[in-house]
């Protein structure tokens, strides 16, 4: 079968501008495509149109430290004696407590000793709320103090009543806040 030789004709002007419905979307505005290619961000236009327009944050991937608020993690979990209420909590529930992925504490507890869920003949992990508590102590080390893992195993470790000290840093901390609301509603 012959090739055929195809020509093309780079001086073509159409005769009427396209309305603007139907001028394409990827190629209207190369300015802004063209400083996200300088400053080396990816470059999904439909994406950016759809930020552009409106306001809302991804909700993929992680979230940086900086946007953490551990503090405020920490005081909306519930107290000792509404955890004691029930018996055991999936991990899906204590993720949703800590606002941490469910990998996140299957590692912490791959790699803190404390923490020891039971597990029924699935597999499944089910915490208990002493396992509450010393997760609460975890996450205070790790993500309101910045120790490192390894930092906070040692200071588990070497501190033998560092369970004491943070339920005291706890019910004080409970008790700022109840003077803060006195305060507010005064």
């Amino acid at each position: 079968m012959p090739l055929k030789q195809a020509s093309f004709n780079f001086d073509f002007e159409p005769e009427e501008k396209p309305a603007e419905s139907e001028k394409p979307s990827v190629l209207a505005e190369p300015q802004p495509v063209l400083e996200a290619v300088q400053a080396g961000e990816p470059i999904d236009v439909e994406f950016r149109q759809a930020q552009e327009g409106s306001e809302r944050k991804s909700t993929r991937g992680r979230i940086r430290i900086s946007d953490m608020n551990a503090a405020a993690v920490l005081s909306e979990i519930p107290d000792d004696e509404t955890i004691a209420q029930k018996m055991y909590y999936s991990i899906g529930e204590v993720s949703t407590m800590f606002k941490v992925n469910a990998s996140l504490l299957r590692f912490w507890e791959s790699e803190f000793s404390i923490l020891k869920p039971k597990k029924n003949g699935k597999g499944d992990r089910f915490f208990r709320p002493e396992d509450i508590r010393n997760l609460k102590l975890i996450y205070h080390l790790l993500r309101e103090r910045k120790y490192t893992i390894e930092g906070a195993r040692d200071f588990m470790k070497n501190s033998r009543n560092a369970e004491r000290k943070f339920e005291l840093i706890d019910s004080l901390k409970s008790l700022r806040g109840f003077l803060l609301e006195l305060k507010a509603n005064a």
